[in-house]
């Protein structure tokens, strides 16, 4: 039974971090808002400005307003460094995550490479690179003189720009002069001892990250915007935090347990919006409350599409799971998937809606970063603040009128006009359905596609709650007597820039000194094609592929280097033999490997892992090579310790690495040509490209063909 109205949900220690009390509380809606406030706020500031993020962009525009000559910039990067040559005291400290290069189509290039926005000299942007591997810094908090905070789930970047007209052809929604789809998003600003308590753990993030202390600020003014209006003044705000393991500090999952209590909280109305639902606790505790006579009705607003065809079939397979799941639980009738359907998109476009928000009755209302899935519980650092009303009507009026303007804005009514309906029905869904139309609106996500079991499971791996623990592999290898030259971690920005500094003495050095006529293109290409006509060269190169696996050396580096000294066709057979040997390599250490040691390497990710392996062979560690969701070492570690075929092995590599081994040694060779004075083919490297297209769909059909013959074969199996 869910407690009285006027007993709080929060408990420091179990489920939130701390409780503190806000002087006022402004809840935005959709970046156009927060980047204004931002803009308003960082202008107050005297001391410091302080940024956590996913990512950072100093592109990113802050307002469209016309700009007299004088006034501060508008693009965020020139706006902060225009902030401290204004204010000679004031220092911006920026911490973005080090991010695997496999984000970096959308992203920055870091201005430590000499290229694009120079940070002034008391702007400092740090890169964190201290979460565990396959995890994130995914925080998003910003402090002004650490007097005002802004927290949510909107980094200060490109393609978060929008306002809640989300109109489908507005032209400032532009992000290198390619237009985006339409983004929804939430941000809360506080001040008081939530701020406080906010800029406590930020603080403590910094430091963590770059080892060195951010001093507290007291600047003795209120940074407050005059137009920022709060909803809410003098009212309570919990704090919950997710934080993997570190060291011997222990797991922090303050952010899961504040979900679960919330759910067992409800009495009428739980309102959801979410980037993902792919959490199976979180599915749990609601299939439960769905399964009850009198329990609440549950509304889950998502987007309609994925971000492209990985994410289409890891977070959208296990989203479809668990919506079927709860819809087979829904025995009253309580529970609905909607989308915000825009008229007027592109093909292939929807309504971005990237907010992670629950509304529980009027009794409380969260925003944070924190997406309802399994890695935002236990791996990636998160950050949610919860609003309760305890029986206080003057909030529990702001909770309500809150839900009932996000579901006006997906329904494009007036929110008076949702509320009063709400009124009329007693009902989320009653209202939904009676103020639907055929333009601009939520409509029911009930063409769910569905998916075979082994992309199910397979899917699973991609969304762990618990990180791998690579420094367990390294120590095990290491017991395992096998060679301390392979292990290592992933490259951090830090030692990529020390690699790129490199570069440019190289660089400087062959401008400036007689290096230039000693080292041309055409002397490399010999020396490489020398090396190439030694009889111990193709060796040399194939066993370079399994220290590089270990230390997650990139792969295509080495291929290039092997067509260049080789024939662009002997190049890819010894760069596909390297990578199959490899993983051979990594195979017998799985085998060798103590089984419980393997086990807890990547705790419920690796078990999943496991079950998928020993359950569809062949067909998974292809999968899982065309698709990697854990490094390729440990792969390999896995398959040998839970006793594998070697050829499912050999075979599932071979084909997973065939597509980017290719298209390598195609680049390689046209880089080799143009080089040497040839001309690039454009029509040889389009033609592969269509072909990589081509295979690409032809595995994906091909996979989901044996998926479904193989589910049919289970079930025709006595269980």
């Amino acid at each position: 039974m869910a407690p009285a109205d006027d007993r709080s949900l929060l408990r420091p220690g179990h489920n939130c971090y701390v409780v503190a009390r806000a002087a006022r509380v402004a809840l935005l809606v959709d970046a156009e808002a927060y980047f204004r406030a931002f803009y308003q706020a960082a202008l107050r500031a005297t001391r410091s400005i302080t940024i956590l993020g996913w990512d950072f962009n100093s592109q990113t525009r802050l307002h469209f307003d016309p700009q007299p000559e004088g006034a501060p910039p508008a693009l965020l990067g020139e706006f902060l460094n225009y902030l401290v040559r204004r204010r000679r005291r004031l220092h911006v400290n920026v911490l973005d995550w080090d991010y695997p290069m496999v984000y970096g189509t959308d992203r920055e290039f870091p201005p430590v490479y000499g290229f694009g926005w120079k940070p002034s000299r008391r702007v400092r942007l740090r890169y964190d690179d201290t979460h565990p591997f396959a995890g994130s810094q995914h925080q998003k908090i910003v402090l002004i003189d650490d007097a005002l905070a802004f927290v949510g789930g909107t980094d200060l970047t490109v393609r978060r720009w929008d306002t809640p007209e989300h109109r489908p052809d507005d032209p400032r929604r532009i992000a290198y002069g390619n237009p985006y789809p339409p983004v929804h998003d939430l941000m809360v600003a506080v001040d008081g001892d939530a701020a406080r308590a906010l800029s406590i753990i930020a603080h403590e993030r910094w430091r963590l990250a770059t080892g060195k202390r951010l001093k507290p600020v007291s600047a003795g003014h209120d940074p407050w915007p005059e137009a920022l209006q709060p909803e809410l003044r003098d009212v309570e705000v919990g704090i919950a935090r997710t934080m993997p393991p570190r060291g011997e500090s222990p797991a922090v999952r303050e952010v899961e347990r504040l979900y679960l209590d919330m759910i067992a909280a409800g009495r009428k109305h739980i309102y959801i919006e979410s980037q993902y639902f792919t959490a199976p606790r979180l599915a749990a505790a609601l299939e439960q409350r769905l399964a009850e006579p009198g329990g609440p009705e549950v509304v889950l607003v998502l987007r309609l599409l994925s971000h492209g065809w990985l994410e289409e079939h890891t977070m959208h397979v296990l989203r479809t799971r668990l919506i079927r799941r709860l819809k087979q639980a829904d025995r009253y009738g309580r529970f609905r998937v909607y989308y915000p359907h825009m008229p007027g998109l592109p093909q292939g476009w929807c309504l971005d809606v990237h907010s992670k928000a629950m509304v529980v009755d009027e009794r409380c209302l969260r925003i944070g970063s924190a997406n309802l899935c399994s890695r935002s519980m236990g791996v990636d650092s998160e950050c949610d603040v919860l609003i309760e009303s305890r029986g206080d009507a003057r909030v529990a009026a702001a909770i309500g009128g809150f839900r009932d303007r996000l579901l006006a804005e997906h329904l494009g009514v007036a929110p008076e006009k949702f509320s009063r309906e709400m009124r009329h029905c007693g009902s989320m869904h009653g209202a939904i359905a009676a103020l639907r139309n055929d333009g601009r609106s939520l409509r029911e996500l009930n063409d769910i596609k569905e998916w075979p079991g082994v992309i199910q499971e397979i899917a699973a791996v991609a969304d762990p709650d618990e990180p791998i623990a690579l420094d367990m592999l390294r120590s095990e290898l290491a017991h395992d007597e096998f060679p301390s030259a392979v292990l290592g971690e992933r490259p951090a920005w830090g030692r990529l820039a020390l690699i790129a500094l490199g570069f440019a003495l190289l660089a400087a050095a062959w401008r400036f000194t007689p290096l230039a006529g000693i080292v041309t293109a055409e002397k490399v290409i010999a020396w490489a094609h020398a090396f190439g006509a030694q009889w111990w060269a193709p060796l040399v190169v194939m066993l370079a592929y399994t220290p590089a696996c270990f230390v997650m050396f990139p792969r295509p580096l080495i291929t290039l280097a092997s067509v260049v000294a080789f024939s662009p066709w002997l190049g890819f057979a010894y760069a596909l033999a390297g990578i199959v040997f490899s993983a051979i390599v990594t195979y017998y250490a799985g085998k060798r490997m103590r089984r419980d040691t393997v086990r807890r390497l990547a705790g419920q990710r690796l078990d999943r892992m496991v079950e998928v392996l020993k359950k569809h062979g062949l067909l998974a560690l292809t999968l899982l090579r065309l698709v990697p969701m854990a490094p390729f070492a440990v792969e390999g570690i896995v398959a040998g310790a839970v006793g594998l075929k070697l050829w499912h092995l050999v075979v599932g590599t071979a084909i997973g690495a065939l597509p980017g081994t290719l298209a390598t040694t195609v680049l390689g060779g046209q880089i080799e040509s143009a080089l040497t004075g040839g001309r690039f083919n454009w029509w040889l490297v389009g033609g592969v490209a269509l072909a990589l297209l081509a295979g690409v769909w032809y595995v994906k059909r091909w996979f989901s063909k044996m998926a479904r013959r193989m589910d049919v074969q289970a079930g025709s199996q006595p269980r």
